[in-house]
């Protein structure tokens, strides 16, 4: 899943309006911006397999630091304690915690069985969607539109900077989702963990285009 876990970011930004939306694409992408690193380093595995499913060539061999149940439970604990501990705003802390903690529940649903449930079991969950090409990537797609409305709708930009800014990043998110399902394998692993660590410039973005924005609800 790609759209939906910046949707649960929006959707944070609802219900949480003083934390920042960069915080929250970091909370809801960390697993992601953990994977890589973990690539690059030969921790986790990943093969480039055309056909696994229908939607992706990527065959998550082993990814039990990043992706495991009992390891993202693990890091949504840490991370909302971590938040706590800067801010001292206890509702927020734990939104943040379960951001993380969403990210695995969102794969659960486009995921072939490859979602590791802990990292000393073979047992492994996923209800495929992504074998559905179509009606997945619809559905990531409106998922996403709703909260990035409500978003739009509660918030008022302050310059020119919040309004092409934040309407360039959903654009850019959605021309993304569209390429993940549509583009050719990629050439390399290596590939795959650049692309990855690159979604840190998603997480700066967020964070201009939000701060030159104002609640006005």
């Amino acid at each position: 899943m790609f759209l939906g876990h910046f949707a649960a970011a929006y959707a944070a930004k609802k219900m949480q309006p003083k934390v920042s939306l960069g915080t929250y694409f970091f909370a809801a992408q960390w697993l992601d911006l953990l994977w890589p690193l973990l690539l690059l380093t030969g921790s986790e595995r990943v093969l480039i397999d055309p056909g696994n499913s229908a939607s992706t060539p990527l065959h998550f061999v082993e990814y039990p630091i990043s992706h495991s149940l009992l390891a993202v439970a693990g890091w949504a604990l840490l991370i909302g304690i971590l938040f706590y501990l800067l801010t001292r705003n206890g509702k927020a802390s734990f939104l943040i915690a379960a951001l993380v903690l969403s990210h695995w529940f969102l794969d659960l649903l486009v995921h072939v069985p490859d979602l590791p449930l802990s990292p000393f079991s073979d047992t492994k969950a996923g209800l495929g969607l992504w074998n559905f090409k179509y009606p997945w990537l619809i559905a990531e797609i409106i998922i996403f539109l709703i909260p990035v409305y409500l978003y739009m709708r509660d918030t008022r930009p302050l310059n020119k900077t919040g309004s092409i800014a934040s309407l360039l990043l959903i654009v850019f998110l959605l021309v993304i989702q569209v390429m993940n399902a549509f583009s050719p394998p990629p050439p390399s692993v290596n590939a795959i963990a650049v692309m990855g660590l690159s979604q840190w410039l998603l997480i700066a973005w967020a964070y201009w285009s939000d701060r030159n924005r104002r609640i006005v609800k």
